[in-house]
Formats: structure tokens, sequence, C-alpha cells
């Protein structure tokens, strides 16, 4: 499933058919080079969310929680 909005900086999409993953895809090649760890995180926690909302399958749906809560965690541990 891929979900594209115009004034995003992530793309987030799941693949895999028996262990679904989230993968992500940078928009634009030249914000992946000024961007720092944090700003990487809460545009894939935001691609991720907006991911949640279409999602139609219930293994979709679970994987999309599960890396929603590793990106938010990987967030909280960083100083």
């Amino acid at each position: 499933m891929n979900i594209v909005e115009e004034d995003t900086l992530v793309e987030a999409r799941t693949c895999g058919d028996k262990n679904k993953r989230v993968a992500y895809k940078f928009m634009d090649a030249f914000h992946s080079l000024c961007l720092d760890k944090k700003d990487i995180l809460l545009a894939e926690i935001g691609a991720c969310e907006t991911l949640l909302r279409c999602c139609r399958e219930d293994g979709d749906r679970k994987a999309v929680e599960k890396e929603i809560a590793e990106l938010k965690m990987a967030l909280d541990l960083m100083p």
C-alpha cells in the first residue's frame, strides 16, 4: 500500500507477504542531506500516521502500529 501526499518529506509503505514491514522513501533527495536524526524520525512518524489512516488490512495495520511505537521509543531515547 502506498500513500503519497503533496507536502510530505517521506513516503511510507508496507511490504512483505507474511512478515509485513514498513519501508520509507525520501521524496526529495536534497532534503536528506540537511536533516538531523530527530527530523528524520519525526518525518517517518508522520508518514506512518498517514499510512495508518488508510490501512484496510489487519496485517498492514499491525505492522504500521508496531513501527510507530518503535519510532516513538527511538525518539524518546535520543538526547
